[in-house]
């Protein structure tokens, strides 16, 4: 997250506190000269250096404030399959052979991180229960078979819930089917960032926090990156800023749409009433144009997230709607105390498909996860490293396009604000 202000604390949140310790990722104070430079210490960034290390590469990170400060530590944890959009279209844009690279990626993301998480021996209470994507109108229903179709055609290990049997998953009547994949799963985010910065680190890689980058230019045949107390000298260099990307490299910051996703999470269940909500302990998210997402967690707390303000939150009363739509989804929860609520910054795309760009010679660019960072930013970090020590050589399995600024990019809070208005509405209306 290329933040160029003060150091800021971590965010309160849930997460924050019961992650595991953080490991030590002192600020850079003496220049290096490096093979290549990371400027963002997400999962994105600390996954490519990880996979650089594993193979030699002697990689850097510069994170601004502390790995997992933004939107890595502070999502849903969900191991969602898939990309934004559905295979049959992918495929169709992108053609038969980068297409079905894309869908076959795409959909094994959360696999490929699971058994990351394994190797690597990381503590972030991982747990592989599936995914449900959920409607509970008829208008969203079809868009969810077919989907469920594109993929069971594949032969992936999808299967549709109809009425009785998503009730049986969930313990509320509120949705008329879902579609289940059984790769899905669920992490403590946080707990994820710090293992995969320490696993970065024993492999070889050197992660500093507190290090904005503050200047990135050619010299000499190299990347110069200049931070406040030091300069980092690259021959090629990554940026992974996502929701948090700012001027560093011209025109970047305008080719994503940052906006907030909130989540508010509850004590400690009981278990009779845990017991009563998403009894199998998949995760969930909601088909419909404002998405709701939740599930509960290895301590029986209910985790809601969704939309909330295009502004930091502290506590649970700016997300109210989440704990008053719990209450509908499961009466029985009325009473609980809900102890956080909490955000970050995450990037869209117009495209709804994560960008990845080489702006420069020797320069990469990824941003974009459009909600599906967990996983997809993880896997992306194995791809991202196969072409930084490739080159142009290096196919990877998805598309390199050039910088698209967005047209009036200046009034996005404004057009987010009316999106989510709107797409609330027709939600509610069904349409």
């Amino acid at each position: 997250m290329n933040l160029t202000h003060q150091s800021l604390a971590l965010p309160p949140s849930l997460y924050a506190d019961t992650a595991v310790a953080p490991v030590p990722t002192p600020l850079l104070d003496v220049d290096k000269n490096v093979s290549v430079a990371i400027i963002g210490g997400g999962f994105a960034g600390l996954s490519t250096a990880l996979h650089l290390a594993e193979q030699g590469t002697d990689a850097i990170v510069l994170e601004a404030q502390q790995p997992g400060w933004g939107a890595s530590g502070n999502n849903g944890g969900q191991l969602n399959p898939g990309l934004k959009l559905d295979p049959d279209t992918i495929e169709a844009t992108f053609g038969a052979d980068l297409g079905r690279r894309m869908i076959a990626f795409g959909y094994n993301t959360p696999v490929f991180t699971l058994e990351l998480i394994r190797r690597l021996g990381i503590e972030c209470e991982a747990r592989q229960n599936g995914t449900l994507r959920a409607a509970y109108h008829p208008s969203s229903t079809a868009g969810v078979e077919t989907t469920a179709e594109q993929c069971i055609r594949r032969g992936m290990p999808v299967t549709v819930l109809g009425r009785d049997a998503v009730r049986e998953a969930t313990g509320t009547d509120r949705y008329l089917l879902a579609m289940k994949d059984a790769r899905g799963g669920d992490v403590q985010p946080l707990s994820y960032a710090r293992g995969l910065a320490r696993a970065a680190m024993a492999a070889g890689a050197a992660v500093h926090g507190e290090t904005p980058a503050t200047s990135l230019r050619r010299e000499g045949g190299r990347w110069r990156i200049e931070t406040p107390r030091a300069v980092v000298r690259a021959e090629k260099v990554l940026i992974a800023t996502n929701g948090f990307t700012d001027d560093l490299w011209p025109d970047l910051r305008r080719t994503i749409v940052p906006v907030f996703s909130s989540i508010a999470a509850t004590e400690p269940l009981p278990d009779e009433v845990a017991r009563k909500i998403m009894p199998t302990r998949s995760v969930l998210y909601e088909s419909g144009h404002i998405t709701v997402y939740y599930r509960i967690d290895a301590s029986n707390r209910l985790l809601m997230g969704g939309r909330g303000p295009m502004q930091w939150i502290k506590d649970p009363a700016p997300v109210s709607y989440l704990m008053r739509y719990a209450e509908r989804l499961w009466p029985g929860i009325r009473g609980a105390r809900w102890t956080h609520g909490w955000n970050s910054r995450l990037a869209m795309t117009p495209d709804h498909y994560p960008h990845v760009h080489e702006p420069g010679v020797g320069a990469l660019a990824y941003l974009g996860c459009n909600g599906r960072g967990v996983a997809l930013a993880t896997a992306m970090g194995q791809q991202l490293a196969k072409r930084l020590i490739g080159g142009e050589k290096a196919e990877i399995d998805m598309p390199i396009t050039g910088l698209k600024p967005i047209r009036f990019h200046a009034l996005w809070p404004v057009a987010v604000k009316s999106v989510v208005m709107t797409g609330r509405i027709r939600d509610r209306l069904g349409l």
